[in-house]
Formats: structure tokens, C-alpha cells, sequence
């Protein structure tokens, strides 16, 4: 369970080195609505990784890890082009981190960790 937990962490973990407000990206949140399957491996997490994300701030992920499905439901927010969510892991902990979005359009969402590592989705149809 502590090792399908770290993966959950993983998602989205990691908050980018500060920048002034001002420089930070403006980023239409309404593009993320709909869901999301992750296109390029994103260590731990396994490509075909599924997230959707709601109009009213919520999230679903869905991961399956040897042969079993997990889902991890949460909350995030956008402001400027930083992702902000909390989750809640299988062992009922509540987790709260940051990553910075580096590309969203109507096919594409490019996030990037503290450690500079970068998840890319591409929306489901």
C-alpha cells in the first residue's frame, strides 16, 4: 500500500522555483476540464495514467499498478500558470503540493515538478 501511496505522490508533486507574480503565465483553467491520460512515462507513474479534472475544482485519477486500479480523488486550483491540489492517498492521508504548468491547450497539458521533470497528457475524447 506505502508503495501505490508514493505513486499517487508523485502526480503532480513538486513546486517550481519562485517567480514574481508578475512574470508568472496567465493560464485559461477552463482548457483543463475533461480528462486527461498521461502520453509520456512520468517515473513513477505508468503511462495511460488517467486524470480528470471538473468545472467545480475537483479531481479523479486513475492508475493501474500491476494489474490494479486505483483511484485517488481530490481538489485543485489554478492561479497565473501554478497548479495547486490536494489529495487524499490510499492510506487516508491528505496530501497538499504545487507544479507549474508549462503548456495547456485544447490537446495538450505539459507540467513541470520541482525537480524539473515534466508529466505531459493529452486529452481523452
Amino acid at each position: 500500500m506505502k508503495k501505490i501511496a508514493a505513486f499517487v505522490l508523485v502526480l503532480f508533486v513538486g513546486v517550481a522555483s519562485a517567480e514574481d507574480k508578475k512574470d508568472a503565465k496567465k493560464i485559461d483553467a477552463d482548457k483543463l476540464v475533461g480528462k486527461w491520460e498521461l502520453v509520456k512515462d512520468a517515473e513513477p507513474l505508468p503511462k495511460g495514467t488517467v486524470v480528470e479534472f471538473t468545472k467545480d475544482g475537483k479531481l479523479t485519477l486513475v492508475i493501474e499498478i500491476d494489474g490494479k486500479k486505483l483511484d485517488v480523488t481530490g481538489t485543485y486550483k489554478v492561479e497565473g500558470d501554478k497548479f495547486n491540489f490536494k489529495i487524499k492517498t490510499p492510506d487516508g492521508t491528505e496530501q497538499e503540493s504545487s507544479s507549474t504548468i508549462k503548456t495547456l491547450t485544447d490537446e495538450k497539458l505539459v507540467m513541470e515538478s520541482k525537480e524539473k521533470t515534466e508529466s505531459e497528457w493529452k486529452k481523452k475524447k
